[in-house]
């Protein structure tokens, strides 16, 4: 693995003159998604609500005062808001996926258990075009509070049924998802913080009635920590938080410093953009012209210009 602490700011993506500075401070955040109107909602799961972050006023808000422990959120196409309730940093957790409408508040719930069994920790979300949705459900907080007996993928289907596609041995404990542009790759962290674990960030292949198959490597993090949350832009680079400045324990290392790492498809690391505080979570597009990326990262909401606009499901723009 190439000396990560080295690499360089990734030229050709980051605008000139860019860099990343806070967008706004709060305290353990998660789950940044941006809306078509240059709002930003993310959750702050220690305090177990959603937030919401007007790019136009620089003013952030409480928009949900009992979020259930939310942490990956996402717009589907038709604009809702998709929340992975989770169980993390406290009680409240209510391990379930909803989806908001906006316009009119109202939460459906889409899914609370697979098989009459409730899930581990819903961690984070992607949705194709035609509603089909995919999320993680790994354990990284009391694993005593575990029903599941594994850390799996799970796929909501247009019909509302939900099917396991992913479980292990093919990944240990998955994270961060998204989906390429073309929807033909369905990728994972795959982030298991134990002594040997992996942090390793996969690929399949995606066919069209949504199943994943071919498993294949896309980067290794080795013993640092490894990949959280994601994101792709329109020509189907990734955007990967990673990285810590201090480790948390004997299960991970210093060698990934905290930054979003910018890969090809293919796996080629184009550079890496460093951010200055622990502990980095996940990162999505927004802006006028999704040129505009937001990282969640400990208390703070960063953001950074870039020159590819970022692939978002209800705000489709072609290269």
């Amino acid at each position: 693995m190439p000396n990560l602490h080295a690499t360089p700011l990734p030229s050709e993506i980051v605008a000139p003159q860019a860099a990343v500075a806070p967008a706004t401070a709060v305290a353990f955040l998660e789950g940044p998604a941006a809306d078509a109107q240059g709002a930003v909602y993310f959750t702050d799961i220690w305090n177990n609500r959603i937030l919401r972050f007007d790019s136009r006023t620089l003013e952030t808000r409480v928009w949900s005062a009992d979020s259930g422990r939310s942490n990956g959120l996402l717009f589907d196409a038709q604009g809702r808001l998709l929340a992975c309730e989770g169980n993390e940093f406290g009680l409240g957790g209510r391990r379930r996926i909803t989806r908001t409408t906006l316009e009119t508040g109202v939460v459906e719930v889409l899914t609370d258990t697979f098989d009459g069994v409730q899930y581990n920790a819903p961690n984070d979300i992607a949705a194709r075009v035609n509603g089909v949705i995919f999320f993680t459900d790994p354990c990284y907080g009391d694993r005593t509070t575990m029903q599941m007996t594994h850390e799996s993928v799970y796929r909501i289907n247009a019909d509302g049924s939900v099917d396991r596609v992913l479980t292990q041995p093919t990944i240990q404990r998955p994270n961060g998802i998204a989906l390429s542009p073309d929807e033909k790759t369905l990728y994972v962290v795959d982030s298991c913080p134990v002594p040997g674990g992996n942090r390793k960030l996969w690929a399949f292949d995606l066919s069209s009635d949504s199943v994943p198959s071919g498993q294949r490597l896309v980067y290794d993090f080795g013993g640092g920590r490894g990949g959280d949350g994601m994101a792709v832009d329109i020509q189907g680079n990734l955007y990967v938080a990673a990285g810590i400045n201090h480790a948390r324990g004997p299960h991970e290392s210093t060698e990934v410093p905290p930054g979003i790492y910018v890969f090809t498809p293919q796996g080629e690391l184009r550079g890496r953009i460093p951010i200055p505080e622990d502990v980095l979570t996940n990162v999505t597009f927004g802006g006028d012209d999704l040129k505009t990326l937001y990282i969640t990262a400990g208390r703070t909401l960063f953001s950074i210009r870039v020159t590819i606009p970022g692939y978002v499901v209800h705000r489709r723009i072609h290269s």
